[in-house]
């Protein structure tokens, strides 16, 4: 008897989609569940998205250099199903510009320009990186004949209702209905409705006739309302602020001349306001890092493993972050930190490697033996790994002024980048791809339910934002971009501690830092971050329908304090939707930054076990399963009724 057809519907059709696509392909033929119609529900064009749309500001560049980004499984992903390997960014752009790529897109003449151009260490446009993006969509799609026919609809999932069988069907706001035996959200990074402070802040602006931006991904706020010369407050010194200040200097008209020192003047449009960043650090993001590593290969961790976690839980019902993993983590990192110092560098140390590896093995990471240990064996105290220094860089500064804090704020940033753009320091790659493997190997490491509930908001909340810090900043000319641009008097430094109130009598937004510096005052205020994940408060339609209807809620934890919403969809952990009655959704699936789930990306780095590639494998294999459990028992109803 034939197999029925089944039909998988996914909302959202971005990058990590593309992932599960081709994992499904790859797997298909192990796992057969029929032949299978599959729905790609996006309103924007499918493989890139929303976030990696072509059509967007042509300025903005990854954060990454184009041979650390791949979509593509290789040798080291350590997953069930078959590995598929295939050209980097930085590959493929070579391979479009030569003509030597089969199915190559054809891309605008601008573009063709910079894949030729482009090298593994370029930092490439989000517009090339989006073309990238969908040809590999298109890659995914024709290998899953003859299992599986892909269509597009370029639209809105709006509702997702039960269906009698166990499955789903699914609304599109032009009135289309998708019958679904499984259902896959991912829908990425989405809007909030402005609640909270933020909208304490959008009325005070509405009511005075001000400029407020809450949080949103940058490149869809518009500004036009920004006058030349205005003062604005920012508040948020990550990648949106670097997006911002592209789109409002550069954006506007400005330009940079190179000087013969390698340094950099920003020549003003005069369309430009005057910016005012601050952060909780008040510094940027850490610069991309350009120097090779030296010395011995990192390899495996060798403390924050899964035999180390192991012993930890037979140990502890639950395990606390700060108490239990963060200790293993910060040594397994500095190990790594070390390891390149002294094998890379050993000008810079008065021990051999292999005793003070054996030595600092042994000792506890909070030990005061350690610090000695460190001490002993390198000289020049800015070479130790101090973590608490890294997460808070000016905690040690006096700032009682503007100009202090301006000063202080400069040096991090030069500092910065004498230490990541350039050769003389590859203990600073060892340190980011030391933090790099405990981030991407933490949930295959970590049961999520033996975490306690302060360690889920330290996990999402302070590790999350640390590896931000620390490894996803811009590329370092950016940096230098943003000191030319102060230099010209067009962005000024607010520091650490940053709280923006409002004073109604003149209608007015008001920065102040920590120390008690005095603020200033500004009738703009820019919230420079992406929306927090919120389920309540979503401004996408089918995230409202789902949770409005207990087809799925928020993940609540029960600390000291009472229970605490985190603002995500709660899902377990091989990514099912769990209702608001605590019912596990067999069918519906959930994925990325907004669920319960520890975020894991879309693309990686390549040669690197990436875990998204591990998560879209196995997501996968459990979704052709879920689909051919339904035919068999399909087959088998219709057997027993015949």
């Amino acid at each position: 008897m034939p197999r029925h057809d089944r039909n998988l519907v996914f909302i959202g059709g971005g990058p990590r989609t593309a992932g599960i696509l081709e994992r499904l392909g790859a797997n298909a033929a192990e796992l057969s569940a029929g032949s299978v119609n599959i729905h790609v529900v996006e309103p924007f064009r499918a493989g890139s998205g929303r976030i990696w749309r072509f059509d967007q500001d042509p300025g903005l560049m990854l954060n990454s250099t184009a041979g650390d980004v791949t979509m593509f499984t290789d040798a080291s992903v350590v997953c069930a199903g078959p590995v598929t390997d295939g050209p980097n960014l930085a590959q493929w752009a070579a391979a479009v510009s030569s003509g030597t790529l089969s199915d190559a897109p054809k891309l605008p003449h601008h573009l063709m320009v910079q894949a030729a151009e482009l090298t593994r260490t370029s930092f490439p446009t989000r517009q090339l990186n989006s073309a990238y993006l969908e040809w590999f969509f298109r890659r995914a799609v024709a290998a899953l004949a003859p299992h599986a026919t892909v269509t597009i609809h370029h639209d809105t999932a709006c509702a997702i209702t039960p269906s009698g069988d166990g499955g789903h069907v699914v609304a599109l706001t032009r009135g289309t209905r998708l019958e679904a035996d499984a259902v896959v959200l991912a829908v990425g990074h989405s809007d909030a409705k402005v609640h909270g402070r933020s909208a304490e802040f959008a009325t005070f602006a509405a009511r005075h006739g001000r400029f407020h931006a809450a949080p949103a991904y940058t490149t869809d706020v518009d500004y036009s309302a920004l006058a030349p010369g205005q003062d604005v407050i920012v508040s948020g010194m990550g990648l949106a602020f670097v997006d911002l200040v592209v789109l409002l200097m550069e954006g506007r008209g400005g330009r940079f001349i190179a000087k013969d020192d390698g340094e950099l003047d920003y020549v003003p449009s005069g369309r430009e306001p005057r910016l005012w960043a601050g952060s909780r650090r008040g510094v940027p993001y850490h610069s991309k890092i350009s120097a090779n590593l030296r010395g011995e290969a990192l390899g495996h961790s060798q403390f924050f493993t899964e035999g180390a976690v192991a012993r930890l839980l037979a140990q502890h019902s639950e395990l606390d972050f700060r108490t239990h993993l963060w200790p293993l983590i910060a040594k397994d990192t500095a190990h790594a930190y070390y390891q390149e110092l002294f094998t890379g560098n050993p000008e810079q140390v008065t021990a051999d490697w292999a005793d003070f590896s054996s030595q600092f093995a042994r000792l506890d990471w909070y030990s005061p033996e350690r610090e000695a240990l460190i001490a002993s064996a390198v000289p020049e105290p800015s070479l130790w790994l101090d973590f608490e220094q890294l997460d808070h860089p000016l905690a040690s500064a006096t700032l009682t002024d503007h100009d202090s804090i301006r000063d202080a704020v400069t040096a991090h940033i030069v500092k910065d980048l004498r230490l990541r753009d350039g050769d003389e320091h590859p203990e600073s790659l060892a340190l980011f791809l030391g933090l790099l493997r405990a981030y991407m190997n933490f949930a295959a490491i970590v049961p999520a339910e033996r975490l306690t509930a302060g360690s889920h908001a330290a996990v999402h909340g302070w590790w999350h934002g640390f590896f931000s810090y620390v490894d996803s900043g811009p590329p370092p000319h950016r940096l230098r971009q943003i000191l030319a641009i102060h230099r010209a008097g067009l962005l000024e430094f607010l520091g650490p501690r940053l709280t923006v109130a409002t004073e109604e009598a003149t209608g007015l937004f008001v920065a102040t830092v920590g120390g008690g510096v005095a603020g200033i005052k500004a009738a703009a205020f820019i919230e420079a971050r992406l929306p927090a994940p919120t389920v309540v408060n979503s401004d996408n339609p089918v995230l409202t329908h789902l949770y409005g209807s207990g087809g799925g809620t928020e993940q609540h934890l029960l600390t000291a304090d009472g229970t605490v919403s985190t603002g995500r969809l709660l899902v377990t952990a091989s990514h099912e939707v769990v209702g608001s009655s605590g019912e596990q959704a067999k069918t519906l699936f959930a994925v990325g930054p907004g669920t319960s789930a520890w975020g894991s990306g879309a693309f990686a780095r390549p040669h690197s076990n990436a875990a998204p590639f591990r998560d879209n494998d196995a997501l996968a294999r459990l979704v052709l399963h879920t689909l051919a459990e339904k035919t068999d028992r399909t087959l088998l109803s219709g057997r027993t009724q015949s």
